[in-house]
C-alpha cells in the first residue's frame, strides 16, 4: 500500500492499537509507517478532542437493550507509577496494586444484557477533581442521567462498596431501580426496628434463617420508612462479605450472591482493555493527549469485543490469531536461527 503523505487519523491510531501486540507508543507506530513521524502522532493526540459521546455513537448500532439489563459501575486506575510529570496523574488507591499508586482514575459504566449474555461499555469519565471538581460519585450521577437521556432500559445497578452511599441508594430507589452492593463491615445499621442504637454490620446477630434468607434493616442516613435487605455471604473461613439490596422480595442468599456476581464482568472489561489495547501505555505529558489516547483505546476495545462476538470467540483468541501467520512462516523459514 502506498503510504506516502499519510496523515494521522483516529482510524489509523485505532488500527494501530488493535494490531499491536505489546508496544503501544507513538514512536513504535511511526517506526512502522513510512512518512509518519513521531511528532505527527504527538500533534494528533494533543490537538484532537475525542469524547465519551463518540464511544456511545460507536456502540449504539450493535447495542442490544433489555428490560432486565444490568448497569455496572466501577473505577480502575491506569498505572503511571514510573511516569514523570504527566498531567491527570494523582496518587490514588488501586485494587490491582492493593495500595496507593500514581495513576489516572477511570470511572466506567458497563451494560449487561442477560438474554444475550453480552456486555458493552456505554460511558466513562476520567477522575480528575483538580480539573473539574467532580468526585467519582458525581461521575456516576452524570452517567445515570445519560442513561435516562438515551432511554436505555435496565432493571438492576451493581457497584462496589465504595459507591454504597445513601444518596445513590435514594436516587436509584426513587428511580424505580434495584441495586445490589457490598456493604463494608463498619457501616452502621439497625435491624431492631428502632429498639436499639445503630451498630456496625459486623456486630449483627445472624440466625440460621437470616443466613439463608437475609434480614431486613435500616442503613443509617436512609429515610425512616426505608428498609433494605442484607445478606451475609461466607466467601471462605477467613472472609465474610455483606451484600445489601433494595429488592425486598429477594429472600435467597445464593440468588442474591448470583445477582451481585454479574458485577465482575466490569473487572473482565478492565483486564481486557489494559492487556489488549494499551489503555494505560501512553506516556504523553499533556492531559488532552492522555484523554485522547484513553478514548481511542476504549473504542478499540469496543471494536475488538464486537468482532469477538461475531466470531464467537474471545478477545484474547482474536488478537492472538494475528500472530498465527507469523509463527507458521518463522517455523518454516526462520528469520533468526536457533542453530
Amino acid at each position: 500500500m502506498n503510504q506516502k503523505g499519510m496523515k494521522m487519523t483516529a482510524q489509523l491510531y485505532g488500527q494501530f492499537l488493535l494490531s499491536s501486540q505489546v508496544n503501544y507508543t507513538g514512536t513504535y507506530l511511526a517506526e512502522h509507517l513510512a512518512d509518519l513521524q513521531h511528532d505527527n502522532v504527538q500533534y494528533f493526540l494533543k490537538t484532537r478532542r475525542f469524547t465519551p459521546r463518540q464511544l456511545w455513537q460507536q456502540v449504539q448500532p450493535e447495542f442490544v437493550r433489555s428490560a432486565r439489563g444490568y448497569v455496572l459501575f466501577d473505577d480502575t486506575v491506569l498505572d503511571k507509577r514510573h511516569s514523570q510529570r504527566i498531567e491527570l496523574v494523582r496518587r490514588q488507591y488501586s485494587g490491582n496494586a492493593h495500595g496507593i499508586i500514581k495513576g489516572i482514575g477511570l470511572v466506567n459504566c458497563v451494560y449487561v444484557n442477560p438474554e444475550t449474555e453480552q456486555f458493552w461499555l456505554l460511558d466513562y469519565r476520567l477522575f480528575a477533581p483538580e480539573a473539574d471538581g467532580k468526585t467519582k460519585l458525581d461521575h456516576v450521577a452524570d452517567m445515570l442521567r445519560q442513561l435516562a437521556n438515551r432511554h436505555i432500559p435496565y432493571r438492576t445497578v451493581l457497584m462496589d462498596s465504595w459507591y454504597a452511599t445513601t444518596a445513590l441508594f435514594k436516587q436509584l430507589t426513587e428511580g424505580g431501580k434495584f441495586f445490589y452492593c457490598p456493604l463494608k463491615s463498619n457501616r452502621l445499621v439497625d435491624d431492631s426496628g428502632g429498639q436499639q442504637p445503630y451498630q456496625p454490620v459486623a456486630l449483627l446477630h445472624w440466625s440460621a434463617t437470616d443466613v439463608a434468607h437475609g434480614k431486613l434493616l435500616k442503613v443509617r442516613g436512609m429515610p425512616k420508612d426505608s428498609k433494605l435487605k442484607l445478606f451475609r455471604v461466607l466467601v471462605s473461613t477467613h472472609r465474610t462479605d455483606y451484600l445489601v439490596t433494595n429488592e425486598l422480595a429477594q429472600d435467597d442468599t445464593q440468588a442474591a450472591e448470583q445477582e451481585s456476581n454479574v458485577r465482575w464482568l466490569i473487572e473482565q472489561f478492565h483486564r481486557e482493555a489494559k492487556q489488549l489495547t494499551g489503555l494505560q501505555a501512553c506516556q504523553c505529558r499533556l492531559a488532552r493527549s492522555q484523554r485522547n489516547h484513553i478514548a481511542l483505546a476504549l473504542r478499540t476495545w469496543t471494536c475488538l469485543k464486537r468482532l469477538a462476538y461475531h466470531a464467537k470467540t474471545t478477545v484474547y483468541q482474536l488478537k492472538q490469531c494475528l500472530l498465527d501467520d507469523y509463527m507458521r512462516r518463522e517455523m518454516a523459514q526462520p528469520t533468526l536461527r536457533f542453530a
